[in-house]
This record gives C-alpha cells, sequence and structure tokens, in this order.
C-alpha cells in the first residue's frame, strides 16, 4: 500500500503533511507505483470473488497510470473482468465519438486495451437533453451506491483546486451535476479545442460527496505548475474554494507527486 511515513530505501521520503504525501522522482516511476496500488486492489478482490469499483480521472496526469495498467494486462496477466468503473465527468455537450471526448480518451488509453466488461463502464452522458440530466446524475449516484461506494477514487487537480469538475465554491456535500467551468478551467483546456471560443461552458460531474466518501482516495499531479495549488490543498485552509482541501478530512486519500 502506497504509504508516506516508510522509509527512503522504498524510494518514498518521509512526509508529515495534512494529507498523506508521495514525492517521486518523476512521473513515471509515480505512475507505476499507483498502477500496482490499484493491481494489487483488483487482484485482492477477485481473491474475495467480489467487484473492484474504480473511479477513474481523465486529463494528463493519469495518462502514465493508464498505460501501465495496460501493461500490466498484456504482459502480466491482470484481469479487469471483476472491475466496474465510474468515470468522474465529461465536458456538456458532447459527442462520445468527438475528439475531445473523456469516452473516447477512456476507450483509447485502456478500456479498448483490457478485458474489462463494456456493461462495467460508466462515463457521464455528454448527449442528454438538459431536462434529462438530474434524473441521470441521481441514477449516477444511485448505481454506485448499490455496490457499496467507490474502493479507489483515482483523481487530478486543476490549476484552481478543483477535483473532478467540481469548481471553486463547489461544496462538501455537492452532488452528481452539471456545473459552469471555470474561465481558468477552460482556459487550461482551450488548446484541445483550438481556442477558448470552441471550449465547453459546462460539464457534468460526480459530485464532491461521492468523492469523499470513496473508501481511498489517490490525487496524481506533476510538476511544478501544480505546486502552488498542491501547497494550498494540502497545508492550507479547508476551503470550497479549493475544493481539493477537502481531501485534509478524508480518512484515507493520499497526493502523489
Amino acid at each position: 500500500m502506497l504509504k508516506s511515513n516508510i522509509d527512503k530505501s522504498t524510494g518514498f521520503e518521509k512526509r508529515f503533511e495534512n494529507i498523506n504525501t508521495v514525492v517521486f522522482d518523476n512521473s513515471n516511476s509515480a505512475s507505476v507505483a499507483v498502477a500496482k496500488e490499484i493491481a494489487n486492489l483488483i487482484q485482492l478482490k477477485k481473491e474475495n470473488n467480489e467487484s473492484c469499483v474504480l473511479g477513474l480521472a481523465t486529463g494528463s496526469s493519469p495518462k502514465g497510470l493508464y498505460a501501465e495498467l495496460v501493461r500490466l494486462h498484456k504482459e502480466e496477466g491482470l484481469s479487469f473482468k471483476n472491475v466496474i468503473s465510474f468515470n468522474l465527468d465529461e465536458y456538456y455537450p458532447m459527442e462520445p465519438d468527438s475528439i475531445n471526448s473523456y469516452v473516447r480518451f477512456m476507450k483509447e488509453l485502456l478500456f479498448n486495451q483490457v478485458d474489462i466488461l463494456p456493461q462495467n463502464v460508466h462515463i457521464p452522458d455528454g448527449t442528454l437533453s438538459k431536462e434529462e440530466i438530474a434524473d441521470y446524475c441521481a441514477d449516477y449516484e444511485a448505481k454506485i451506491e448499490a455496490l457499496g461506494g467507490i474502493d479507489l477514487q483515482i483523481l487530478g487537480i486543476g490549476g484552481n483546486g478543483h477535483i473532478g469538475f467540481n469548481e471553486s465554491g463547489s461544496l462538501q456535500n455537492s452532488k452528481t451535476r452539471l456545473v459552469a467551468l471555470d474561465h481558468i478551467t477552460r482556459v487550461a483546456a482551450s488548446g484541445d479545442f483550438k481556442g477558448l471560443s470552441n471550449t465547453p461552458r459546462t460539464a457534468i460531474t460526480l459530485g464532491v460527496k461521492k468523492i469523499m466518501e470513496a473508501k481511498q482516495v489517490i490525487l496524481m499531479a506533476w510538476g511544478e505548475g501544480k505546486s502552488n495549488i498542491i501547497k494550498a490543498s494540502v497545508e492550507g485552509t479547508v476551503t470550497n474554494q479549493i475544493p481539493a482541501s477537502f481531501l485534509q478530512e478524508h480518512k484515507n486519500a493520499i497526493f502523489v507527486l
């Protein structure tokens, strides 16, 4: 298990932050360590004839993680047949085959390359009518609850401290919903959409409440550009202006940097 109080012989530094924090030399070795954590959980659940419920993230941070999970499947026989996945979010509106769709992202980087069952994959639907979204979001949460909650939630972090698309101002008890995206978030994504004017203004996101209810949370962040928001999240005041700071109150959260 990833821990931050073990000695440097393991490759982890000994640290004493408000949130368990592990610092690696590079994102590749960090991604390998997180993949091993996930693989061990999948295997443990399989031995107990249980499903493994994973909360998955998109963006640049988990790309190396998914590459390593694919390698573990292809080269070391890791099976995903007992995995049920729930993605954090999707832009709205968004067609699933669009180049910027998180459905496409997940299929290309992970799902199409492993043996996860298609019916066990859940990603918010960017094609719904506005009238359908509230019921859809309630059903998304109900599916997670029926499975006993998320066993392990993978997160990235936005420049403003968002987790999923829970932007600044999101409450700790916020539910899965349609949200307006912050200007900072849209600017960060605008390169993918060939300009700010083409970048979606809204998204469907898993709420903070369901993230906080996950049995384990691993937040991954790479590089100097994230250092200030990581410091604020880990050591600053717990505030809805920085939703990642809520993780200071999670019983089993770790930041992998």
